[in-house]
């Protein structure tokens, strides 16, 4: 705290770290609370997008069953929740053909009757202003770049990043450092692999009585379907082709609105092969003949892609520690097989506001808020993720074909007998450790996109908005210079070139060898980096507040 108590500082009850759906709903509730009670409370967002939502991307399918909670009259107040879910089709892909899975099969938990297909970053936006009206103060364009902790080793707040540092470190004319802002209680709502939420994760050992979190990366594209073509309400998702029976994933395509068509493609993060692209699967797959009719005449509107939680049951942490918590995807709460996590996001915010406004109400600050701990495991959200715990697990192990049908062997026995018969399977490792190295792995050759259905990486970044001010300290630290060049390359093939969905890593052949080269740029935050790096040797930490993507619709 040295150094933080040199810094501008403002006190408030509650800091909350991200602007996304968890973050908001806390937001939201501790403002509802304190109305009721007719009492004062102070709470404050910070969120490192430009903008509110700017930093949000999502599928998104929500069910609706937390924003009912939450704001019951969501409706008569606006909320842009429009598009209802009318037909579900799940498809199993091969290379030219495709088989649509009955969905009398399929265990009624994964029905999305009564869901909507929503854009995800615009319920961000008009939860902001709910939260605005009642009080809330916003900061968009303000990242969170350290935990603040009191003398005894709570957490007292969060310390804003720098801004105007030059790349080479020095103080710019421009510089303005950052600010200490106090909270009674912060709540770290900073999505998948936050960078505070990481350390956080290590300081209180908060993951020592779970297994270790697992994760996918979800690329996504906004299209606008040609007259025709589009099926308002429908929600298609598939498996298998193009990605091999041991590589977990698949795609989703949404239609909603006016002929806008959210079309993503999921990967989960334990494949194998270091010469699998993500990005470039995605592309692959938009040409297979049950999706690319709907695409041909339409035009492509935006581009993003972000990691995602998928260890769910098993990989929840230790929620609470001394003056915070972790809420919405910072804690894993996303229902794989549903593709799911909104709800799971909101209602934990929203249990967390209560824990903090009861033990504000008593006097108390800066413990642990063990009520939220106690609410998540007698809550909708702990059986919402128990009863698909084994569905990752079994996919992993098996296979696609075979993982799949007995993960919907096990949701059908937990639906009708309130029970597994295979109790509860662990995650064997982390996502960089199911990497081969490149001499047991085969090449994959990628078509050249076409620039009509499938695109290119540079293109595609050029839609998602991205900027950075590029005078600034690189924000993808390395911890070792050395090791892409040493021992990636010669033993992975260095994956970073493939696994970045933006083109942020190259490996440049010069006449005095191959250099590697970070377009930091480039990087649309979506952390994969961080989780999938075989040497665990870059490190994401915030950039200058309000750079990355501006997610328009997303």
């Amino acid at each position: 705290m040295s150094e933080a108590a040199e810094r501008e500082s403002m006190d408030y009850d509650v800091v909350i770290v991200g602007a996304g759906p968890a973050g908001l709903s806390a937001a939201i509730r501790l403002k509802q609370l304190a109305a009721e009670k007719d009492q004062e409370l102070s709470v404050c967002v910070l969120e490192k997008g430009s903008e509110v939502g700017a930093h949000i991307l999502s599928g998104a399918v929500i069910d609706p069953s937390a924003l009912n909670a939450l704001l019951p009259n969501w409706k008569d107040l606006g909320a842009p929740v429009e598009t209802q879910v009318r037909e579900d089709r799940f498809y199993y892909l091969g290379h030219s053909g495709a088989v649509r899975i009955p969905n009398v099969l399929l265990p009624p938990l994964m029905s999305n009757h009564g869901n909507y297909i929503v854009s995800l970053g615009n319920l961000c936006r008009w939860l902001a202003t709910q939260a605005e009206a009642m009080g809330v103060e916003i900061y968009p364009g303000f990242a969170a770049a350290e935990v603040a902790y009191g003398s005894n080793g709570e957490v007292v707040g969060v310390i804003t990043g720098d801004m105007g540092v030059a790349r080479d470190g020095h103080h710019k004319d421009s510089y303005t450092p950052g600010m200490l802002l106090k909270g009674k209680y912060t709540l770290f709502a900073e999505g998948a692999r936050g960078s505070l939420t990481k350390s956080l994760r290590q300081r209180f050992e908060l993951e020592k009585d779970c297994d270790v979190q697992k994760f996918g990366i979800g690329l996504k594209e906004l299209w606008e379907l040609a007259p025709g073509k589009h099926r308002r309400g429908l929600v298609l998702h598939s498996m298998g082709w193009p990605l091999d029976s041991r590589t977990g994933g698949g795609l989703f395509m949404y239609h909603f609105g006016d002929n806008l068509c959210a079309v993503g493609f999921v990967v989960h993060l334990n494949y194998a092969n270091p010469y699998l692209s993500p990005f470039d699967e995605f592309q692959r797959v938009k040409h297979h003949p049950l999706i690319k009719p709907y695409l041909e005449g339409g035009k492509r509107l935006s581009y993003g892609a972000r990691a995602i939680t998928e260890g769910g049951f098993q990989s929840v942490p230790k929620l609470s520690f001394p003056g915070g918590a972790l809420i919405g995807c910072a804690a894993g709460l996303v229902n794989v097989p549903r593709i799911k996590g909104t709800h799971n996001a909101m209602a934990s915010g929203m249990m967390a506001a209560e824990a903090a406004f009861a033990a504000l109400a008593e006097g108390r600050t800066h413990d642990a808020l063990t009520a939220y701990e106690d609410a998540y495991r007698h809550s909708a959200v702990y059986k919402d993720l128990k009863r698909v715990r084994n569905v990752k697990p079994l996919w992993s192990r098996f296979g696609t074909l075979a993982g799949v049908v007995l993960g919907g062997f096990d949701m059908w026995t937990n639906q009708l007998l309130g029970l597994s018969l295979m109790g509860t399977l662990r995650h064997a490792k982390a996502d960089y450790a199911s990497l081969k190295l490149a001499s047991q792995a085969r090449k994959i050759e990628y078509p050249k996109p076409d620039g009509i259905i499938s695109f290119d990486k540079l293109s595609s970044v050029f839609l998602s908005n991205t900027n950075h001010e590029e005078d600034q300290p690189v924000h993808l630290q390395l911890k070792d210079p050395t090791i892409p060049i040493r021992v990636n390359l010669p033993e992975y093939a260095e994956p970073a070139q493939r696994y970045c969905p933006a083109g942020v890593y190259e490996v440049i052949n010069e006449p005095s060898g191959p250099r590697f080269q970070i377009n930091a740029q480039n990087c649309v935050h979506c952390k994969t980096c961080d989780i999938k790096d075989p040497s665990q040797n870059i490190n994401w930490v915030p950039p200058e507040g309000g750079g990355g993507p501006n997610y328009p619709n997303m």
